[in-house]
C-alpha cells in the first residue's frame, strides 16, 4: 500500500453531506457549503475523543484556514459523513484524513445543537459522539489542523474554566455532557483503562 500525503486536501465545500430530522432519519442531501450557510440545516455529524495510555485527551487546533472556528481548539477529531457513508466508515476516513491513524471507537450518544460563527456561517448538527484510545503517533495533517497536544480531565477543565473563548461550541457542549451524563462511559479512557476488561 502507498503512503499518503499527510497533508493532503481531504475536505471540499462541494462534499454532499446528509441532512436529517431530529430522529436522524435521512431527509435528504446537499453540499457541505449549503449546511454550513446562514443558520445552517440540519445534517449528520460524529466527534471523536481519543485518549492515550495516561488518560490524556488529544485535542486539536482547527487550521487558520477553516471557514467555522479557525484556530480554536477542539476534541480530537470531528466532521461529517458523507452521502452514501456509514459512521463508521466515515470516521474511519476521517482519523486517516485529519491524523494518519486508526483506532477503534465506542459509541456514547447523540445530541442536536446549532452555532453560528457571525456572517460566516453556523453548524446545525445532529452529532454522534465516540470514545476511543490513541494506539500510536498520529501525524497531523496541516491543512486540516494548526496543532495539537494532550491534557489531562484536570487540566482541560481548568482550561475550559480560564479560556472557554478558545475552544468550539461542540466540544464545550460534548464534554459536559460526556463529564457529567456518561462519567462511567469516560471513566474508562480517563483512567487509562479502555472499559473491556
Amino acid at each position: 500500500m502507498t503512503a499518503q500525503d499527510p497533508d493532503r486536501i481531504v475536505s471540499s465545500e462541494d462534499e454532499e453531506l446528509i441532512l436529517v430530522d431530529r430522529e436522524d432519519n435521512v431527509t435528504g442531501f446537499l453540499s457541505k457549503a449549503g449546511c454550513h450557510d446562514g443558520k445552517g440545516l440540519l445534517h449528520r455529524a460524529f466527534s471523536v475523543f481519543l485518549f492515550n495510555a495516561d488518560g490524556e485527551l488529544l485535542l486539536q487546533q482547527r487550521a487558520r484556514g477553516k471557514r467555522l472556528w479557525p484556530g480554536y481548539w477542539s476534541n480530537t477529531c470531528c466532521s461529517h459523513p458523507r452521502r452514501g457513508e456509514t459512521l463508521e466508515v466515515a470516521s474511519e476516513r476521517r482519523l486517516q484524513d485529519e491524523l494518519n491513524i486508526a483506532a477503534n471507537l465506542s459509541f456514547v450518544y447523540r445530541f442536536v445543537y446549532q452555532a453560528s460563527f457571525g456572517e460566516s456561517g453556523s453548524e446545525h448538527e445532529l452529532c454522534h459522539v465516540f470514545l476511543g484510545r490513541v494506539t500510536n503517533n498520529p501525524r497531523p495533517n496541516s491543512s486540516e489542523i494548526e496543532a495539537l497536544r494532550y491534557l489531562s480531565a484536570k487540566a482541560l477543565d481548568e482550561e475550559l474554566e480560564a479560556f472557554p473563548e478558545r475552544f468550539t461550541p461542540w466540544f464545550k457542549l460534548e464534554w459536559d455532557a460526556l463529564k457529567n451524563q456518561y462519567a462511567d462511559q469516560l471513566a474508562g479512557f480517563v483512567s487509562g483503562r479502555d472499559g473491556r476488561g
